[in-house]
Parts: structure tokens; sequence; C-alpha cells
């Protein structure tokens, strides 16, 4: 998911590149986009432009995480009405193009998460600013304060209700029986904390090392890495950089 991170609440290990980094690349993104989306009066993933990733890749592995109840929430989350991967058709075709070189290394996608509506964006920061529930406070997010969470981790705006960023992880498939399994990145997927960053020193050097090969294989064909978050992508140049869409998943 689209998360804004601080270093205000950070341990207090010196993470002064790593942050000064990161403020370039959003300092960058919002001279890009502006502050504000324009919000969109599409009513249908059709009328929005976007599409099904299925229609590209039949078999591409989905576990749209906020679809069920295996999130941060615990519970499937306001707009996603089915566990589906939409893209606007620029993004859908990258990512189709990512996969189709992994297959060829004996490698595949994990996608967690595409294109998002605005209300479940809502729903979100609803929950973070709800302090009397901390139920998967030790899965997501141990050593952070839940206070901390909006605007150091959960922003009221994600680049994901513009069609163009994708949350996803990398997989190994054996050749011969050509089952996959991810690979290990360090963290799980939207874990708020440090280690979670692309290029955290915390994490193992295979760790550090698969990261690497999925941030590679993602910029190949045109996508950049969100620094603060090891599976966010987003296509460059994004196809409507100041859309806010709201058709629900389904």
């Amino acid at each position: 998911m689209k998360i804004s991170h601080s270093s205000a609440r950070a341990p207090a290990r010196s993470l002064a590149a790593p942050v000064a980094l990161t403020a370039a690349w959003l300092l960058a993104a919002c001279a890009a986009t502006g502050d504000t989306a324009d919000a969109s009066p599409a009513r249908t993933p059709a009328e929005a432009g976007l599409v099904d990733v299925q229609a590209l890749v039949p078999d591409v592995d989905l576990d749209i995480r906020y679809a069920g109840y295996n999130n941060f929430v615990g519970a499937p989350i306001d707009g996603y009405e089915a566990p589906r991967c939409y893209l606007l058709d620029p993004a859908a075709r990258a990512l189709a193009r990512v996969e189709a070189e992994l297959r060829a290394r004996q490698m595949r996608l994990r996608v967690f998460d595409c294109y998002r509506p605005v209300r479940a964006v809502h729903r979100f920061v609803a929950w973070a600013r709800d302090l009397d529930d901390e139920r998967s406070k030790a899965q997501y997010y141990p050593n952070v304060d839940k206070t901390a969470l909006v605007p150091d981790y959960i922003a009221d705006h994600s680049g994901h209700s513009r069609g163009a960023t994708v949350d996803l992880t990398l997989m190994q498939c054996d050749p011969q029986d050509a089952q996959c399994e991810p690979l290990d990145m360090g963290t799980a997927f939207d874990f708020f904390d440090e280690r979670a960053h692309t290029d955290a020193p915390a994490v193992s050097e295979l760790q550090r090392s698969n990261r690497q090969l999925l941030r590679q294989a993602m910029e190949r064909h045109g996508f950049r890495n969100y620094p603060l978050e090891w599976w966010h992508y987003t296509l460059q140049i994004e196809p409507a950089p100041t859309a806010a869409y709201d058709v629900p998943v389904k």
C-alpha cells in the first residue's frame, strides 16, 4: 500500500541517507503530480480505463489481501468486492512484460494489490485512528505506536487510486514441477517498520539481494520503487498522474 513514513519516531540509529533520498523522491513526485488528485466520475473499470490484468496474464498469481481477512485491518476493505487486479492499460501491459521476462528465468510475480478505490484509502485512515483496535499490532506494527501510523505510515491519499501502482513480491519456480515459492524479502507485505525500507541495512545480504532482483526486473519495464516499501512500484510516467478513481473492484 502507499504509505507515508517519517523518521520522527524512528529508533536511534542514523537514517540520514535513506531519509534524504526519500525526501527527494517525494518532493519530485509532488512536483510532477501535484498535492491533490482530481476526483474521477467513472462508475465502472471500463469508464476509468482500468484493465483486468488477468486479461493479459490469465494465470497471474494474485494474493489480493484487501479482499479478504489477511490484512492489517483484519477484514475485507471497502471497495474490494473481489480479489482482482486492475490497472490502467499502460501499467497492466508493463506488468505483463515483467511477468513474461521472469517466467523465462523460472521466476514469477505474486501480486498483493493493484488499483485501490478511494473509499478503501478512507477505510485505512479510519482504522489507523481507531486507537482501541490494536489486534494486528504484533504482526504488522510491533515497533510503532498506532498514533504514529497517520500520517507517518498511512496517507490519506494513495497513488494506488491513480491506477498505475502495484504491490508485489518475487517467486522462484522449480523447473521440474513448476511450483513457485516467494523469495525471502526480510519482512512481510504491509509491515510498518524500517526493515521494510527497500535498502534497509537491518536485513540479511540474501534478503537485500532478493529485493534488488525484484527492483531490477520492475525497473527494466518502467516501474519505480517507493524507497520505504520494498513491495511498492509505480509506472513512470504515470498515465493519469492527477486522477483518483473510486470504482469498486469486482
